[in-house]
């Protein structure tokens, strides 16, 4: 027998099978996935690899062909239908098949297990008298300490008898063979479970639940597995229902993933399902240690876990019978990997489970224009909720409009109105929280007197300030020199916006020093639990104001929160990308979703320059399918995502003359393989930061409607690559339907 090998180098000249004989006291413990040791190249240099087949016919002279080692030591089998979905994952997304196969294997190697030892006493009270007396007759201290400790407490740790009693190994393994005593080892797991974890009632669903849960049971019943939009405004229980469709696909025996954007959402995700199924959850995330990752995925494999719990990376949790993927807040970025293979979640979970025979349910009160316009056209069917629960009212949003605080002489980053709110909600005994939108602050150019903003000719999108004082469009390249009066009303505040979460959190202690403020953004979360720990003090009421970026805008469900305040709503408008209007919508619409999820009623105030934005308008309004027609017109005439696909090609080199004659070489490529024209090309540009540590970026971008066409292009592109040494000096990735610039 042969086995097909992807060795462990990530190199596309080696991204290719190799065929290894399977010696024969490895016959019969190799499967699909298995990593493994060979001999590669000319030095036969022990590699690790994975084993994706299996042959009976050796493709070239078997007398020539290299045997494998070994298996690897610590190493972690993928599963079959992983192997095969990495395979896609490559194919749609490019890279190469070994960075595709670690994506795919969540736990890197086997960490130790942890084990609890426990000695117990075999003798009855009778003979172990009668054997101390002997221990302490023959003067053997240690034995007799061990006994009359198991006599007084027939079992014991053994941790406690080896440390605390001065007890070596030694002395127990006698005791154990005299058949005096028995050692028993028992796994135990490193559990991620937050301590607060506890057992609740199940929730009474409402009608409208109800009739989305149903819908989609009636096609489950009938094995009609499908992917489900659950379209509800905040607070409408889209946690319940994700629940209970779970619950019901766990009775037939089957399993779930839960995907979750961020670790910041765990939390309260984790106490709530926890809640409802107990310890038959568990949850997989980045700031876990590799020993307590690795214990999940024991207790995955043991048949002890039934419901996954996790960012992107669960996705790929080895069930064996999986029957459910549900994606919350589908919208989110974080959806989508910035490594290679770029992939996005929401596809991959969809490519799954069609593999796996299982639906996946989407779920955001603000979808993503992609999963709209997948439910327009017949591929999701929709499953709307359009109240909240508990008959809470939907906020009352305000729109402050910054330009006319400057024209009153503010300067402040509040208004006046939701300084006077804050006052009035900090008198009042209730919770406030300030979010700033810092997304895309860095590049564009705003008028803070008119609201005017410096845009591309081109493509629509704004210009970045460059630090050469240049103004720049990371999609066409297009340039021009940077201003300082503003063309549209002459003024002179022109210019970058400038302000953090630090600086919030010092203006809000100045104007309002009795107030108690929390202050939640990358620097305050590095420390492992340090998102729960800010949560919970909030959750507590431990703290009156709440300020943070976009990670305490999402999911999160604080009763006693009437008063929500959006500083600088546009920075994330006018940042340099086609998506800029539908990420300041989604964001604008979950702050407000904040507000007022007790019994108490809700306010918003949006601080915004440009208030006559169909985003922030169609986000004041809550109004998303107002914003979905609009935003399709711009993304039709423009031929972006969803409208379109596009693929972005990025480069990087050290030599930038030779980096644009490469990107030149690939464009003319494209030009001959599209004779017809089809594929629009767009570039080479330089990228927002067009070089980092002396090596250059430069990007092309691929228009298309048909993905099939843009991803055969995509393979074109490697094999060219790959055929021609002048690519060598530089590393080129793909991207297809970026989820934003780069």
């Amino acid at each position: 027998m042969y086995a097909d090998i992807i060795v462990d180098i990530t190199h596309e000249k080696l991204d290719k099978i190799f065929q290894y004989r399977i010696p024969s006291h490895l016959e019969g413990m190799l499967t699909i996935g298995t990593e493994v040791v060979v001999p590669f190249g000319r030095g036969n240099k022990e590699t690790r690899g994975y084993v994706i087949g299996f042959s009976e016919k050796a493709d070239y002279d078997p007398a020539k062909m290299k045997e494998i080692t070994g298996l690897a030591e610590g190493g972690m089998a993928i599963e079959a239908k992983l192997v095969a979905l990495a395979g896609w994952m490559k194919e749609t997304y490019g890279g190469t098949m070994i960075q595709a196969l670690k994506t795919v294997l969540p736990i890197k190697k086997q960490e130790r297990k942890k084990q609890k030892r426990t000695v117990h006493l075999l003798l009855s009270e009778e003979e172990g008298r009668e054997r101390l007396e002997m221990y302490l007759h023959k003067n053997q201290k240690a034995r007799a300490r061990v006994l009359a400790g198991l006599l007084d407490q027939p079992a014991q740790d053994y941790e406690f008898l080896t440390k605390k009693l001065h007890v070596s190994a030694a002395v127990l393994r006698t005791m154990e063979e005299q058949g005096v005593l028995k050692v028993r080892v028992r796994q135990m797991y490193r559990t991620p479970l937050p301590a607060s974890a506890r057992k609740t009632e199940k929730v009474a669903l409402t009608p409208e639940q109800t009739k989305a849960v149903e819908a989609f049971w009636q096609d489950y019943r009938q094995e009609k597995y499908g992917t489900y939009l659950v379209y509800g405004v905040t607070g409408s229980g889209k946690t319940e229902v994700y629940m209970e469709m779970i619950s019901r696909v766990l009775e037939q025996g089957r399993q779930a993933i839960m995907l979750i954007p961020e670790i910041a959402l765990t939390y309260q995700t984790v106490l709530r399902f926890y809640g409802r199924f107990g310890d038959r959850v568990s949850i997989l995330h980045s700031r876990m240690s590799q020993g307590e990752r690795s214990d999940q995925m024991e207790r995955v494999k043991a048949g002890e876990v039934d419901v996954m719990i996790g960012p992107r990376s669960a996705l790929f949790t080895p069930f064996s019978n999986l029957g459910l993927i549900v994606i919350d807040e589908e919208h989110e970025g974080t959806y989508k990997s910035e490594q290679a293979p770029r992939y996005h979640a929401r596809e991959t979970a969809i490519r799954r489970a069609r593999m796996e025979g299982a639906s996946v349910v989407l779920g955001s009160a603000t979808p993503s224009l992609e999963t709209f316009y997948a439910c327009r056209s017949g591929r999701c069917r929709m499953l709307q909720l359009t109240n909240r629960t508990g008959g809470g009212e939907l906020p009352q949003v305000l729109v402050a409009d910054m330009r006319e605080e400057l024209r009153k002489g503010n300067r402040s980053i509040l208004s006046g109105r939701l300084e006077e709110m804050i006052r009035d909600r900090l008198e009042k005994k209730e919770q406030i929280m300030l979010f700033l939108n810092r997304r895309g602050y860095a590049g564009f150019v705003s008028c803070r007197a008119c609201g005017y903003v410096v845009k591309c000719p081109h493509c629509d999108v704004s210009l970045s300030a460059h630090r050469n004082g240049r103004l720049v469009c990371h999609y066409c390249g297009y340039e021009e020199p940077a201003i300082q009066t503003c063309p549209s009303c002459g003024s002179s505040y022109i210019g970058g916006f400038k302000a953090g979460t630090q600086q919030v959190e010092e203006m809000i202690h100045k104007r309002f020093p009795e107030a108690r403020v929390l202050r939640m953004d990358l620097d305050t979360t590095r420390k492992k639990d340090g998102y729960e720990k800010i949560l919970e003090t909030f959750s507590d009421e431990e703290a009156d104001i709440l300020i943070g970026t976009q990670m305490i805008v999402k999911g999160h469900d604080f009763p006693n929160v009437t008063l929500v305040g959006i500083l600088a709503a546009d920075l994330s408008l006018y940042s340099d990308d086609y998506r800029s209007a539908e990420r300041t919508f989604q964001l604008l619409t979950q702050a407000a979703g904040r507000a007022g999820r007790g019994g108490r009623s809700g306010e918003v105030v949006i601080q915004t320059y440009s208030p006559d934005h169909y985003a922030v308008r169609m986000a004041a309004s809550q109004n998303y399918e107002g914003f979905y027609e609009e935003e399709m017109r711009y993304r039709s005439l423009m031929g972006y995502p969803p409208a379109s696909h596009l693929l972005a090609v990025l480069m990087t080199g050290a030599d930038e003359e030779g980096l644009m004659k490469a990107a030149g070489y690939l464009k003319e490529f494209l030009h001959k393989i599209d004779p017809r024209g089809r594929i629009q090309v767009i570039g080479p540009a330089s990228p927002y930061v067009g070089k980092v540590s002396d090596v250059y970026r430069r990007v092309l971008y691929l228009k298309e409607e048909e993905e099939a066409i843009l991803i055969e292009a995509k393979n074109r592109m490697e094999q060219y690559i790959e055929a021609n040494r002048g690519f060598e000096p530089f590393r080129i990735q793909f991207d297809l339907d970026p989820m934003g610039v780069f």
